[in-house]
């Protein structure tokens, strides 16, 4: 609940303004003895006192309590009434009190009771009125004029409470639109900033899968010909030279990785490659390294976006870095099919395995779960230790192309 209205807050300043100037005009009406006896003031304190109470009243709106507000508006009503009984001359005024009163109830008040407080506002208007009217001269024409002149400005004054009534609710609708649209733009701020991080966050995993699975996977085969070389260096120095002239090769190659991380990150890893080609790059590349040459079976009976071949192929690349790696396998099995509706892959060897409970938290395996889900996919891996390990991915393919047929018309 919104705390009351007061001077401090109030929404329309200039509005307690010219109650301040009405009233002053009232109370002065009030003191200055009147030109003609037969409108005096009868009870002058009484009067400027209600005004008074009235003028505070107004620099203190209620918003909490609708018992409150009632009270408060039924109290303003008994101060108004009160000032057009004993008011004298300034009972002339007393009908535009009431304005006050309705913009009041709009600033306290929902629709309804501004209502409410408008037609009240009128019917005591005319009860004032019919006072006045009982203590005019009996003369037929006299009662007549008056008796027109009361109709003409009773409508004028029933027209001006509707006039201040919708132009105030004009105005508080449009200030509360104002605020909604303020506070639907800091919103709209905060998700923005909450996009930009995540974007960063999405762009920062990203650059450091690029650079995992390409400048870890050069490096890793690079540390794989030294150590070969360190081995055989003694016993077999001229083939201990053929893999140190490999190790030079890798290494001036994650050099180049270095140096253009930013646009190699950018860039199609496969260099206008179709996939197949780029799996048997990986293939030849496990075969260096470890002696192991990867059996592959691939049937690719549907086309394959770049979208999905990109991220197919790091998974390879980082389920072939992990082999040559840990896993000391003697015979890798790929296997790449597609079907009219999703894309299959299965990676296995019989290498050394490991526990799924304590080793599914490196980068490498988490990196291929987020490539494979972020398709729309399913990511398994199924070891034990000494049983080797099998990765399978499942891809869906209708989707995709649903989307991309949807786009192109």
């Amino acid at each position: 609940m919104s705390r009351p209205i007061s001077i401090f807050n109030h929404p329309f300043r200039f509005l307690l303004y010219l109650e301040w100037i009405l009233l002053s005009f009232a109370a002065l009406s009030a003191l200055i003895p009147p030109p003609f006896r037969r409108l005096p003031t009868r009870f002058t304190e009484l009067t400027i006192c209600s005004l008074i109470i009235f003028g505070l009243m107004g620099l203190r709106l209620p918003q909490r309590n609708q018992t409150f507000k009632i009270i408060y508006t039924g109290l303003e009503i008994f101060l108004i009434v009160i000032t057009s009984f004993f008011g004298g001359i300034t009972s002339r005024i007393f009908p535009f009190l009431y304005l006050i009163l309705v913009t009041r109830s709009c600033l306290i008040f929902q629709i309804k009771g501004r209502l409410v407080v408008t037609a009240l506002s009128f019917i005591f208007f005319l009860l004032a009125l019919r006072r006045r009217f009982d203590r005019i001269p009996s003369s037929p024409t006299e009662q007549e004029r008056f008796l027109f002149f009361s109709f003409n400005f009773a409508v004028m004054f029933g027209l001006s409470l509707i006039f201040v009534l919708l132009l105030m609710n004009t105005v508080l609708s449009e200030r509360k639109s104002r605020e909604e649209l303020a506070i639907a733009n800091d919103k709209l701020r905060q998700y923005a900033l909450r996009i930009e991080s995540q974007a960063t966050l999405e762009e920062r995993n990203r650059i450091a899968r690029e650079i995992h699975d390409s400048l870890g996977h050069s490096l890793t085969a690079l540390n794989l010909q030294l150590e070969t070389a360190l081995k055989l260096w003694q016993s077999q120095p001229e083939k201990a030279q053929t893999f140190l002239t490999r190790a030079k090769e890798l290494g001036s190659k994650s050099l180049q990785d270095v140096r253009h991380s930013v646009s190699a990150m950018r860039s199609h890893p496969l260099q206008e490659q179709s996939l197949e080609q780029a799996i048997a790059g990986l293939a030849e590349n496990m075969q260096r390294a470890i002696g192991v040459s990867p059996i592959c079976k691939i049937d690719l009976v549907s086309l394959i976006s770049s979208e999905i071949t990109t991220p197919i192929y790091r998974i390879i690349q980082e389920s072939f870095t992990n082999i040559c790696k840990h896993s000391q396998a003697t015979e890798v099995t790929l296997e790449l099919t597609t079907t009219n509706t999703n894309l299959y892959l299965i990676i296995k060897d019989n290498g050394k395995g490991f526990d799924l409970g304590q080793n599914t938290t490196g980068f490498g395996l988490k990196s291929m779960r987020d490539r494979t889900l972020a398709l729309g996919g399913k990511f398994h891996i199924n070891s034990t230790p000494e049983n080797g390990c099998q990765i399978i991915v499942e891809i869906p393919l209708m989707s995709r192309s649903n989307d991309k047929s949807t786009a192109s018309r």
